[in-house]
C-alpha cells in the first residue's frame, strides 16, 4: 500500500486514511479502474498496521453520482452475460472488502450521493452529512433491480424495510433531514464543517483501542447472520480474546490510577 492509487485520492496522516474520488468535475462518477483499485486497496487495508480508521470524503462539494455513464453503463449494454457477472460480482466485492477491512470507516456525504456512491455510504459505518446531501439509490431508474451490492440487505438494517423499499423501488433522493430522521446519518453538520468533523470522529477512534474496534467492527458484520444464541457465544469468544489484550490492562491501571487510559491498539 506504498503506491499511490491512479483512481482516486488518497492522504494518510496520523493514522487516518482520507479518500475520495478524483473526478470532481464530473460529480466524481465510478469507473471499472477506480472501482477495482478501492476493492484491492480496501482488502490490503485489513494488512495495513499504519491506518486505524478511513474517512470517504466529498470532492468539490459531492461524494460520488455514481457509475459513469460513459465508463460503465454504455459498455454494459454491449457485454456477455459472463462478463456481466464478473462486472456486478466485482462491485459487490468492494462492498465486502468495506466491511472486511478491519477499520471503522467513516463517509462524509456533501452534495450528491448516488447510486454506488450511496452504496459506498452504506457500507460505512458510520455516516456524516450536509443539509445539502442528496442520497439516491437510482438502479430502477435505469431499469435494474434496487437490490445492488447489497442494498436489499444492508440498507433495511439501517432504516427499516419499509422506508429501504421506497427508496429501492422509486430511485427517489432522500433529503438529508430525512437521512438523519431515518438514521442513515449519524449526524448532520454545515458542509465547510464536514472534513473536520468526520476527521475529528477519526482522531477519536484512533486514539482507542483498535484492536477492540477491530472486533467490534467483525462482529456488527458477522452477527447479521447468527441467532441470538450463536451472537452471544460469539461475543463471549470476542470478548475473551479482548481481555487478552494490553489495552484492557493500560485500561485498568488508568482506572485505578485515576488517570486517563493510553492505548496502544494491542
Amino acid at each position: 500500500m506504498t503506491d499511490a492509487p491512479k483512481h482516486f485520492n488518497l492522504t494518510v496522516e496520523g493514522g487516518i486514511a482520507r479518500v475520495s474520488l478524483n473526478r470532481p468535475e464530473r460529480k466524481n462518477p465510478l469507473t471499472f479502474d477506480s472501482y477495482a483499485e478501492l476493492r484491492d486497496w480496501f482488502r490490503d487495508l485489513v494488512y495495513n498496521d499504519e491506518i486505524h480508521a478511513v474517512v470517504f470524503l466529498p470532492n468539490g462539494g459531492n461524494f460520488s453520482s455514481g457509475g459513469d455513464v460513459h465508463d460503465i453503463i454504455g459498455p454494459l449494454t454491449k457485454m456477455t452475460m459472463k462478463e456481466l457477472l464478473a462486472f456486478t460480482r466485482m462491485t459487490g466485492d468492494l462492498v465486502k472488502a468495506i466491511i472486511n477491512c478491519g477499520k471503522p470507516v467513516i463517509a462524509a456525504i456533501d452534495g450528491v450521493c448516488v447510486g454506488a456512491g450511496a452504496i459506498i455510504a452504506m457500507a460505512s459505518d458510520l455516516r456524516i452529512g450536509t443539509p445539502e446531501a442528496k442520497t439516491a439509490f437510482l438502479f430502477t431508474r435505469v431499469g435494474l433491480a434496487g437490490c445492488d451490492m447489497g442494498a436489499c440487505a444492508i440498507l433495511p438494517r439501517i432504516i427499516g424495510q419499509g422506508r429501504a423499499a421506497e427508496l429501492l423501488y422509486t430511485g427517489r433522493s432522500m433529503s438529508a433531514d430525512e437521512g438523519e430522521r431515518w438514521g442513515f446519518f449519524n449526524r448532520l453538520v454545515a458542509a465547510d464543517a464536514l472534513e473536520t468533523e468526520a476527521v475529528t470522529f477519526a482522531e477519536r477512534i484512533v486514539a482507542g483501542p483498535n484492536f477492540a474496534y477491530m472486533m467490534t467492527k467483525t462482529m456488527l458484520a458477522q452477527e447479521w447472520s447468527m441467532s441470538i444464541e450463536q451472537a452471544i457465544e460469539a461475543e463471549a469468544q470476542a470478548q475473551a480474546i479482548c481481555m487478552q489484550t494490553g489495552d484492557f490492562e493500560r485500561a485498568y491501571n488508568a482506572f485505578v490510577n485515576k488517570e486517563k487510559p493510553v492505548f496502544e491498539g494491542n
